[in-house]
């Protein structure tokens, strides 16, 4: 892990803090936390399975923590898997021996990612009822898995994908698009095989909210294609995205196309969801590691969302509190927290949603002696760039202007990368292989 940051004892405590959270969320190590094998029975969570009831056993997922995730499962298992195949973001490939591991498309989903789908689609039909499919589900997934609905083309897809995000719309509102865009999400993986089904899932969403992880592939959807026209409408979408799009929408909302699986249907007897780690654990860590530190650790929040420049406001209220009264935790002080922030694109800039976060956070704490302010993305990509966030101190504004840059002028322009590439403030990690969504953290020395 490289941190920008000029002070080695600083450099030293945030690459602490933060290998300690993403050592309490590691792929295999969640995996082998909750699921373990004691001869023929399969314990998963408070669930026991009896290898011997099932011919064959395969594995099929999708996520930048996914093939991480088959590692551990082809160490469980051993030769009683048959076969697997997971989808990851490019450069998230790690060797394996039975389950075949393929690179693709993320955020905006590509070729490689609809061909290797359609495999996870046929391979997850092919099972009977006597067979037991392990589906491994982790952040980064509902990109990686296209199987575009009849009628729609993945050129579709995408026009729409980018546009959702560039608009300022929650995960759980792209999801609810996208589900309703798709043949494998939103339950619909679920539908396609007549095998037991249970699904590993590191959760990247607020509150492991399971129809919104990877957008629910083996879970009940409650969204209706009514919600996803809404969606498109709030944002003023309805008229840009593809014709096509807007036509399957549209007929699905009369009942012309099935819906995504609801709560109550009966296929969802077959399926065992099972969280194997969340962000809380990550918040929990870096709160401990940062305790063993001799800092006042305080958690402000593990479901911490919005826009990234309004919840920078917030940090720098809390660290001009700290600075003029002590509290609500005394210095020195560690306030982190988790979540998945927002930006609503207007610039032509570059960047991601922690940088913005750092950005912003720099401007609120110009001046505040002893304060840092970092965002972090866990899985080492902050939006479409090659860093994971940035980190900001008292001293970064007046930094910048020396350099002849405006840092407000860099914000409204969303060009938070460039801003950090000049002013040296990146954390660079490279892929992590795990994903659960992103911690922000407040230094008070």
């Amino acid at each position: 892990m490289h941190i920008s940051v000029r002070q080695p004892r600083i450099r030293a405590l945030l690459a602490q803090l933060l290998a300690k959270g993403l050592d309490a969320v590691d792929p295999a190590s969640a995996v082998r936390r909750s699921v373990r094998r004691a001869g023929e029975a399969l314990h998963i969570g408070g669930s026991r399975y009896d290898l011997r009831k099932y011919r064959r056993i395969a594995v099929v997922g999708a996520g930048k923590a996914s093939a991480c995730m088959g590692i551990a499962l082809e160490t469980v298992l051993g030769d009683r898997l048959e076969s697997g195949l997971v989808v990851v973001k490019y450069g998230h490939a790690v060797p394996t021996r039975t389950i075949r591991v393929v690179e693709a498309g993320h955020p905006v989903p590509d070729q490689n990612g609809q061909r290797a789908a359609a495999q996870v689609l046929g391979l997850a039909q092919s099972l009977s009822q006597d067979d037991l499919l392990l589906v491994l589900i982790s952040g980064g997934a509902s990109s990686l898995l296209p199987v575009p609905w009849p009628g729609l083309t993945l050129a579709d897809k995408q026009k729409t994908t980018q546009l959702l995000l560039r608009s300022g719309a929650t995960i759980q509102e792209v999801n609810t698009v996208r589900k309703h865009l798709s043949a494998i999400k939103g339950g619909r993986l679920l539908d396609a095989t007549a095998a037991r089904v249970v699904s590993l899932i590191l959760s990247d969403v607020i509150g492991d909210d399971l129809e919104a992880i990877g957008s629910g592939p083996t879970a009940p959807d409650p969204t209706t294609y009514a919600d996803a026209c809404n969606v498109l409408h709030r944002y003023r979408l309805w008229r840009t995205v593809p014709s096509s799009i807007r036509t399957t929408l549209t007929s699905g909302k009369r009942g012309g196309v099935p819906e995504t699986p609801k709560p109550g249907s009966v296929s969802f007897r077959r399926v065992h969801n099972q969280v194997v780690g969340n962000n809380a654990g990550a918040v929990q860590a870096v709160a401990k590691a940062a305790r063993k530190s001799r800092l006042h650790p305080l958690v402000l929040s593990t479901s911490l969302i919005g826009e990234a420049r309004v919840a920078a406001k917030v940090f720098g209220a809390v660290a001009r509190e700290i600075v003029a009264f002590d509290r609500p935790v005394p210095r020195p002080a560690c306030v982190i927290a988790g979540g998945e922030l927002t930006v609503t694109v207007g610039g032509k800039g570059r960047g991601g949603r922690a940088q913005e976060f750092a950005l912003a956070a720099a401007l609120e704490i110009a001046g505040l002696r002893g304060a840092w302010v970092a965002g972090f993305g866990t899985d080492g990509s902050d939006g479409p760039t090659d860093v994971a966030g940035a980190v900001v101190d008292a001293t970064a504004v007046s930094r910048a202007r020396r350099l002849g840059m405006d840092p407000q002028k860099f914000l409204v322009r969303n060009d938070s990368y460039r801003f950090f590439k000049r002013l040296s403030g990146h954390i660079t990690t490279g892929p992590t292989r795990t994903n659960v969504n992103d911690l922000y953290l407040l230094l008070v020395l």
